[in-house]
């Protein structure tokens, strides 16, 4: 038997904007506290020639994933990364995608801390949210989302997972997989926001 099979499972679902108890921990010292899904208007930068943008900011998708960290002993006091893999259920049931689109993207984070209350985000642009709602999309993204699905990967391990609405563990894996959509924090605009607020992004160019 697989040792992830005998670990000691333990629930937690997150409902818009709400966590609750719910959603496999594969290791207690790992925990995905909440998953919270809003849309967010692209933001804007002033300058002298700034002047060719005058529509309004049309809406990305954001889901920030907040998480603990809290090891057994003190050291070491940081982790090298951990990557975090997002499925995204989208409510745009139709005949080419019955049980709506699954949009999947990973972010991965580099010298993370034992800590609570950290952050991990990603984002669906405005554009591919057109796409794939034909041109009207919802207005809430709790109008546009079904679920989200977060784990988080440690060295080659699945070390928590979060299931979103009444869905079970390992539930996007039924759902057919579209990849290429889902952007980490420094591929939108909101890169140089909050630079504090979510945990170093590894860079793939430096190798660390």
């Amino acid at each position: 038997m697989s040792p992830l099979n005998i670990l000691p499972h333990l629930v937690c679902v997150a409902i818009f904007g709400a966590a609750l108890p719910g959603v496999a921990q594969l290791n207690p010292e790992f925990q995905i506290t909440k998953v919270e899904p809003a849309f967010i208007p692209s933001p804007g930068y002033s300058g002298p020639r700034y002047d060719k943008r005058g529509s309004k900011a049309k809406d990305w998708l954001e889901v920030e994933v907040t998480f603990d960290w809290k090891a057994r002993k003190k050291e070491p006091k940081y982790t090298d990364e951990l990557t975090f893999n997002y499925y995204i259920l989208l409510k745009n049931e139709s005949r080419e995608a019955p049980k709506g689109t699954l949009l999947i993207g990973s972010v991965t984070h580099s010298s993370i801390p034992q800590d609570k209350g950290m952050h991990s985000v990603v984002y669906v642009s405005p554009r591919t949210l057109e796409r794939f709602f034909g041109g009207r999309v919802p207005g809430t993204a709790g109008a546009a989302v079904a679920a989200v699905a977060v784990t988080i990967t440690n060295q080659g391990q699945i070390v928590a997972e979060n299931v979103g609405g009444t869905f079970k563990s390992q539930w996007w894996t039924s759902f057919q997989q579209t990849s290429g959509y889902v952007l980490n924090k420094n591929q939108t605009p909101f890169a140089p926001l909050a630079w504090d607020y979510y945990e170093s992004i590894k860079s793939e160019a430096s190798g660390r």
